[in-house]
């Protein structure tokens, strides 16, 4: 492996770690709408712009990771129980 890259497990918690921030900004995001105290809503804020910053800084690190998939042009077609 190269150094400065990513091995395939901490290519995997970084990939999970992408995934729960995301799911904390929209989350955070989404009940803002459904919050009166303006208070918990500036704090609800802080979080979604903490939380993308944190996304951003992820991704540029996921970009090390030490090996690289590409998506298929045409994808199998399913087997389906025709009987």
């Amino acid at each position: 492996m190269a150094p400065g890259t990513l091995g395939a497990h901490e290519a995997l918690e970084v990939h999970e770690l992408l995934n729960f921030k995301t799911l904390c900004a929209a989350k955070s995001k989404l009940l803002q709408g459904l919050v009166f105290d303006q208070e918990l809503k500036d704090l609800m804020e802080k979080d979604v712009q903490q939380s993308l910053r944190d996304i951003s800084n992820l991704q540029s690190l996921y970009q090390k990771a030490s090996f690289q998939t590409e998506i298929p042009e045409f994808r199998p077609t399913p087997i389906l129980d025709k009987g």
